[in-house]
């Protein structure tokens, strides 16, 4: 089950933040303003989702954690980068 939760996660981030806003706290506990989930939401959302994991299951940003982080920040790198290169290519 938790593998489920992890694929559709990574597949539907916006989706799986909008609906973690909307019934639960966890945004809140992990950011104090909703500035930052909201540009997260734009801009790094498997990010945002991942750092409010952790911030929530009180681990500390080091270690495997860390490189959890920067898997994160990779995979919105790569769908950013993807979407470009795609209008790229078709113009």
């Amino acid at each position: 089950m938790p593998c489920l939760l992890v694929l559709i996660a990574v597949a539907f981030p916006r989706l799986v933040l909008v609906l973690t806003w909307l019934f639960s706290n966890t945004l809140e506990r992990a950011y104090h303003t909703i500035l930052v989930p909201l540009i997260g939401f734009f801009f790094l959302p498997v990010t945002t989702l991942v750092y409010a994991w952790m911030f929530n299951a009180h681990m500390r940003l080091e270690g495997f954690n860390l490189i959890l982080l920067v898997v994160a920040v990779l995979i919105d790198a790569g769908s950013h980068g993807s979407g470009a290169d795609y209008y790229r290519r078709r113009n």
